[in-house]
């Protein structure tokens, strides 16, 4: 699929939206993942976390994305469109880079009894 779609990366009439949510955390979600520090409240674990995501999705490696999912099992709900697009980038020709520009958590989360779902925003544009 991924050397089917790469030649449309070379058009630049066309233009790709790949959406995903990040982190679902909490009782509703069933996941619970945290690597906070004693300082460090739940949210800002989370933030991490994501924030390690969306730096493997930087890399433009689909590998290490993949490596990081399976690493933290993170619930990011669109992991799958992001590694196809991140495959398609790895078979095109062209110089493409990957930067996140904007992050949010719906709640900041401080005990186990609260859930959040974290939303980012990356762009892909030629480097």
């Amino acid at each position: 699929m991924r050397r089917m779609l790469a030649p449309y990366l070379s058009d630049e009439s066309n233009f790709f939206v790949i959406s995903s949510d990040f982190c679902h955390w909490g009782k509703r979600f069933d996941y619970y993942h945290c690597e906070k520090k004693d300082d460090e409240e739940i949210y800002q674990s989370i933030e991490k976390l994501d924030r390690r995501g969306m730096e493997a999705i930087e890399t433009g490696n689909p590998s290490t994305f993949g490596a990081y999912l399976k690493e933290t099992e993170n619930t990011i709900c669109g992991r799958h469109p992001i590694g196809i697009f991140m495959q398609m980038v790895k078979a095109s020709k062209g110089n493409f880079k990957t930067q996140f520009v904007h992050y949010a958590q719906s709640n900041r989360c401080r005990t186990t009894k609260d859930s959040s779902v974290s939303y980012a925003v990356g762009v892909c544009s030629r480097g």
